[in-house]
């Protein structure tokens, strides 16, 4: 009897050709479809789009699909956590979260209940078992890696997973899509946070759950330019929506979020997107995590991503506690975000991250 997999099926492309393969792969493939945010309107009509789309997809392939609803789960191990960095005046990257709370454990484990061996998702990243241990691999499409938003899964989660797409670039995936009759196969790519989606108003989303606080705009070198809406509202290097006029600044050159001031309500700004405060080398992270499940034994020829999509940073770690370290780049790095995760690399093998925490 083959085996079973079952594979998160979100309406989109990438998932949808992932079912595709693995049922051509000769697996007993099922699917499932994951509603796990009870929000506004907008919300309410891209996931009942969404399910329509997967059982299109199902439909066509003669796949059976299931729907599950972790809404509680969502808020209490995503969405709180989301709500409380904010407030913290922090900027949050919940899909790393999602990731670990919601795909590879609340749905991992209800799909072991439902009999099946592996899960599978339309990420595109590698897993490679090497000498008893899983490796987490980049993708090989660079422009569509995705290794970053999982660097918190372990070895448990890596066992029982599989990602058939991360060996297949994403032209080729709208191909396959295309070929096969899949309804969705120019379907654009979500965008926004993991199972809320994309927000055409995000001041106004927050405001819903935390309570705005207005404050001053100054300079680095304290002159007041402006009136912010809430620190919760802003993240370091953001140029746009800051509002600040002219006659500031000796030159005609764009401010960038450098700094918040919490104790005092005060969003920092410089002037220029060179400004050297608005870089910095070295940081200092929580939260570590490995995915081989401790520190690895070589540490040389690190790279770090600080945000996704951008290129690998030579860096080294030092002062690694369980749960801490302290990373130095070997140039300075632009907008170093508290809240935001840092996830290391050895060439195209993905160790494991950290949350940033400060700034040196």
């Amino acid at each position: 009897m083959a085996e079973t997999i079952i594979v998160g099926i979100s309406g989109g492309v990438d998932s949808s050709v992932t079912a595709l393969l693995l049922q051509k792969q000769g697996y007993n493939v099922e699917c499932i479809f994951m509603k796990n945010w009870e929000g506004d309107d907008d919300s309410q009509c891209a996931a009942e789009e969404d399910y329509k789309d997967a059982l299109s997809v199902c439909d066509h392939l003669g796949l059976p699909l299931h729907s599950v609803n972790f809404s509680k789960e969502y808020w209490d191990g995503v969405f709180q956590y989301f709500i409380d960095e904010y407030a913290k005046g922090r900027t949050p990257n919940p899909d790393v979260i999602c990731n670990r709370e919601i795909k590879f454990k609340a749905f991992l484990n209800y799909a072991l209940e439902l009999g099946a061996k592996k899960i599978a998702t339309g990420h595109y990243a590698r897993i490679e078992k090497s000498n008893g241990q899983f490796k987490l691999l980049k993708g090989l499409d660079q422009n569509k890696d995705q290794s970053y938003f999982l660097y918190l899964l372990g070895q448990d989660a890596l066992s029982k997973s599989s990602f058939p797409i991360g060996k297949i670039d994403k032209i080729n995936v709208r191909t396959i899509a295309r070929d096969s009759g899949l309804s969705n196969h120019s379907k654009k790519d979500s965008t926004g946070v993991c199972f809320i989606g994309e927000q055409k108003f995000f001041k106004d989303f927050l405001k819903k759950y935390i309570p705005s606080e207005p404050g001053t705009i100054e300079t680095i070198n304290g002159q007041v330019c402006g009136q912010h809406d809430g620190l919760m509202y802003y993240t370091m290097g953001q140029r746009k929506g800051l509002g600040i006029g002219g006659g500031y600044g000796k030159k005609e050159a764009p401010w960038f979020v450098a700094d918040k001031d919490l104790s005092r309500n005060s969003l920092i700004v410089a002037q220029g997107h060179d400004h050297p405060a608005l870089f910095h080398q070295e940081l200092k992270a929580n939260q570590v995590h490995w995915i081989g499940g401790s520190l690895p034994k070589k540490l040389s020829g690190l790279s770090a991503k600080i945000r996704y999509r951008q290129a690998d940073q030579n860096c080294e770690i030092t002062h690694i506690t369980q749960d801490r370290c302290t990373v130095k780049f070997d140039h300075p790095q632009f907008a170093i975000t508290p809240g935001q995760s840092i996830v290391f690399y050895q060439n195209d093998e993905c160790l494991g991250g950290a949350m940033i925490d400060v700034r040196n």
